[in-house]
């Protein structure tokens, strides 16, 4: 399935690496205009604006922290100034500090909400303006079978991720007379450098979980991302979209 985004120009924060590339070249290839945030990716941000320059692609690249208001504003205004307005935000950032709640600090637990939950709130709040001229406006918020199921060591994040989806789901009701929409989509066990950290054993256990018995890839979550973004998706919102093979089945 193609996704036309010719004359739309997006936001995806975290967009650098992982699911966030992936999901801004999904963008790109329909004829989006990006603007791709990252925070401390500066490198791999600027070698994606390239590689989607050579590509003949339009993207801009800019450092930004979502947990912090100022900085979201700074990402919709820059989307505006480049590029005239907004239709799309795709909210991707996220950290983890996992730890068992026992022994979880205060600041692991603040530093996780204030960006994967705080940071989609900045991020939403600061964008509503622009995205409710659009003739079409998306929000498609990045949360996790986290958020839905519970992870032991993830007290922090599963609350997080939790507090996407009732956000989203809130947000939804509220600006759907104005036809934007906002979804969620719910990654699973994703292969991304963090993954990789993990040891063999510990990724062939996480398989065992899985009914499909194997690991998802970033482009999975982009192509859910894509569909949720475009005009196939039109009559669709407040909705969770696992893409998780079959964990939270």
């Amino acid at each position: 399935m193609n996704m036309d985004f010719t004359n739309k120009t997006a936001i995806v924060t975290g967009g650098a690496t992982g699911i966030g590339k992936a999901i801004v070249l999904a963008l790109v290839k329909g004829g989006c205009r990006v603007i791709i945030n990252y925070n401390k990716s500066a490198a791999a941000a600027e070698a994606l604006v390239a590689e989607i320059a050579a590509l003949g692609g339009n993207t801009v690249a800019v450092q930004a922290d979502v947990s912090k208001s100022d900085d979201a504003k700074k990402i919709i205004d820059l989307a505006v100034e480049r590029f005239g307005g907004l239709d799309i935000l795709v909210n991707n950032a996220g950290i983890v500090a996992d730890s068992l709640m026992l022994r979880m600090t205060e600041d692991q637990f603040d530093k996780v909400i204030a960006t994967d939950l705080k940071g989609v709130w900045n991020m939403c709040r600061q964008s509503l303006k622009y995205l409710l001229k659009s003739p079409a406006g998306r929000i498609v918020n990045i949360s996790s079978v986290s958020g839905i199921l519970g992870n032991p060591g993830q007290t922090n994040y599963s609350a997080a991720k939790a507090g996407v989806i009732g956000l989203s789901k809130a947000l939804a009701r509220e600006i759907a007379s104005r036809n934007v929409t906002v979804n969620v989509v719910a990654p699973g066990f994703i292969d991304t450098a963090m993954t990789g950290a993990l040891s063999p054993e510990a990724v062939e256990h996480w398989k065992q979980t899985i009914p499909l018995k194997r690991l998802g890839t970033p482009e999975d979550v982009a192509s859910a991302v894509a569909f949720l973004a475009g005009p196939q998706a039109s009559y669709i919102t407040g909705h969770v979209l696992e893409v998780d093979g079959g964990i939270v089945m």
